[in-house]
């Protein structure tokens, strides 16, 4: 059987270690954070992107932040007077896409983003983004939807795209170890491979729930330059790692940073990470 079938087991794996434009919680004085994220006084552009997998009342594994500490981490950001930013006002502020959209909004911002599918995205924090009006954007491997036990349905998806809160793109077809399928195969079927996970995932997704997909989050935060060409070549115009760092105009909109953030995360240790310190 072909490993691109619909039957692939699905990966559960750790990765620790390893609204309108920029919607404001609200602001309060504060003592400053070094630097603040957004537009510095130099006018260079430093915004965390937050990446989250799973949520839930109580925490089941590595990868869950609960209710109550995400809760927590909008509190910190109201407090200090930040707020979240749609990831397309940051990457049109980094030229990655052709909106028009400046950075002068992302003063002190974060970006919201959340990869896999898992079923508490809806249920948990879905409910959370109405609530509070807050952006966020989704990374699926489409063979999970409406398949794997852990993972939201079609239906789901398209009721969060719908609520012109969440946008929804691409984590390749089924969440490959590009790693390990290079040593397996020989370069030009490697090649193909590849271009198979990264075409039917864009192509699934647009057909599923309309609109264009054009964003990739990279499995495991594996890429290469082969890699960023390819996903260049296969019509997705910025990707994301997981390297924990804020993103700044220097960074490769190929491989943009992003925090993995844990049910740790929480206070002073969240607050750091928000001022881009660890």
């Amino acid at each position: 059987m072909s490993r691109l079938a619909g039957s692939r087991p699905f990966p559960r794996r750790s990765l620790l270690a390893a609204l309108p434009a920029a919607f404001l919680l609200s602001s309060v004085p504060g003592r400053a954070a070094e630097p603040p994220a957004g537009p510095r006084a130099d006018g260079a552009l430093r915004v965390p992107i937050l990446l989250y997998h799973r949520f839930g009342p109580v925490l089941t594994d590595e990868m869950t932040v609960t209710t109550p500490v995400f809760e927590g981490q909008l509190g910190v950001m109201r407090e200090r007077g930040y707020g979240v930013a749609p990831l397309r006002t940051l990457l049109a502020a980094l030229g990655g896409t052709p909106d028009g959209t400046g950075g002068e909004a992302l003063q002190r911002s974060v970006v919201l983003t959340v990869d896999d599918g898992h079923r508490t995205v809806y249920s948990d924090l879905f409910p959370l983004l109405l609530r509070y009006r807050l952006p966020a954007t989704l990374f699926i491997y489409p063979t999970a939807i409406s398949n794997a036990d852990y993972a939201m349905t079609w239906a789901q998806l398209a009721e969060m795209k719908a609520s012109g809160l969440v946008d929804v793109q691409s984590h390749t077809f089924w969440h490959p170890n590009f790693n390990v399928e290079r040593k397996r195969l020989s370069p030009a079927a490697y090649r193909q491979f590849v271009h198979d996970q990264l075409a039917k995932s864009k192509s699934i997704l647009e057909q599923r729930l309309g609109g264009t997909v054009d964003l990739l989050a990279w499995p495991f935060g594996i890429y290469d330059e082969e890699l960023m060409q390819a996903a260049r070549d296969a019509g997705y115009t910025a990707a994301f790692s997981i390297e924990r760092r804020p993103v700044t105009a220097k960074d490769n909109v190929m491989a943009l940073p992003r925090y993995i953030v844990v049910d740790a995360d929480r206070g002073n240790r969240f607050e750091a990470l928000m001022a881009g310190q660890r």
